[in-house]
């Protein structure tokens, strides 16, 4: 939920496709159900023991795929696990990573790396949505630390074994899906704020929730330029919006009465739906062409705001990104 400070504000929101996106959601043509068989698929999803993420890793076991959640509670995951195992009787694969931390994302990867020679499909699903405005981690902005940077390094550090997969792989297969939101459509005119990532008086500027819509701008920025630069390698790089999906990602908001009722009156979807466009980003055979593109509920074709695909503000993203990871 998010409430502009000006009509400056208001002026750059897609409203339109915030409302179809909401409300006049069609029924899905493509579902779980269509998953083909994934025997011998090696996937990554993060923050997979709970919401999204945890019906997105059960669809993917049901279909054979072998499944590493990357998660930074154990005890959780390992419930979560053992749930899915009981619908499923397939068992994933607990790698513990705290996505705020560049430390815990470098030695996850370690470890993951000591155990496979093959990685097909990254789905960078987790996140957090705003916490108050105090938190911040390593120094940084919360949100876009955890969303975007975090993310970013991740995919950066699993790049060699994806590349390599994609080599010995049927074309357009290996896919990186980047989930985002409709909230980036609310961004402010100015989307990226680069001063504002960091603890300081410009972040300071901002509300929770303002640093929140601009983290999934930058979501969609960073899926953008993985495309760029690694589509004719064979990587294929996908935006999503999951929809509005009831999760805990609303903990630290039901509290507030406004967000209360804005989200009784647009009405959350549960998270096997969420899960939809995410699975088709990274499984259908269709999607094997959306590389660069952005899909929304429910696995359907979609326009993000037109400044996400602003090729001077991806490399300048990336770059910023770069310098903040050199000395981890």
């Amino acid at each position: 939920m998010w409430f502009p400070r000006s009509f400056a504000d208001l002026r750059v929101v897609d409203i339109r496709a915030i409302i179809e996106q909401t409300f006049w959601i069609p029924k899905p043509t493509w579902t779980v159900d269509d998953i083909p068989d994934l025997t011998g698929k090696v996937v990554i999803v993060t923050g997979g023991n709970s919401g999204i993420g945890k019906e997105t890793v059960k669809a993917l076991l049901s279909h054979n795929a072998r499944v590493y959640m990357l998660c930074r509670t154990a005890e959780k995951t390992e419930r979560a696990i053992e749930d899915l195992e009981r619908v499923t009787g397939k068992k994933a694969i607990h790698l513990h990573m705290d996505l705020s931390s560049m430390k815990s994302v470098k030695e996850g990867v370690s470890e993951f790396l000591g155990k496979e020679k093959e990685l097909h499909l990254l789905i960078n699903n987790a996140g957090v949505m705003f916490p108050p405005h105090s938190q911040l981690a390593e120094g940084y902005d919360l949100q876009f630390h955890t969303n975007v940077t975090g993310h970013w390094y991740l995919t950066s550090l699993l790049l060699p074994i994806l590349l390599e997969t994609a080599k010995h792989s049927a074309p357009k297969s290996v896919r990186v899906v980047h989930v985002a939101s409709m909230g980036h459509y609310a961004a402010k005119s100015q989307p990226l704020d680069f001063g504002s990532f960091k603890a300081g008086p410009q972040r300071n500027k901002y509300r929770t929730d303002e640093l929140y819509l601009q983290s999934k701008f930058g979501n969609i920025v960073v899926s953008n330029e993985f495309h760029r630069r690694f589509a004719e390698q064979g990587l294929v790089s996908i935006a999503t919006n999951p929809g509005n999906i009831n999760t805990e990602l609303y903990r630290y908001v039901d509290t507030n009465p406004i967000i209360w009722f804005g989200k009784k009156l647009a009405g959350l979807y549960p998270p096997s739906s969420g899960a939809i466009t995410q699975l088709y980003a990274g499984v259908s055979e269709e999607a094997g062409n959306y590389g660069g593109k952005f899909l929304i509920p429910w696995a359907r074709l979609g326009k993000p705001r037109p400044e996400t695909g602003d090729v001077q503000l991806g490399k300048e993203l990336w770059t910023w990104l770069e310098e903040q990871v050199t000395n981890i």
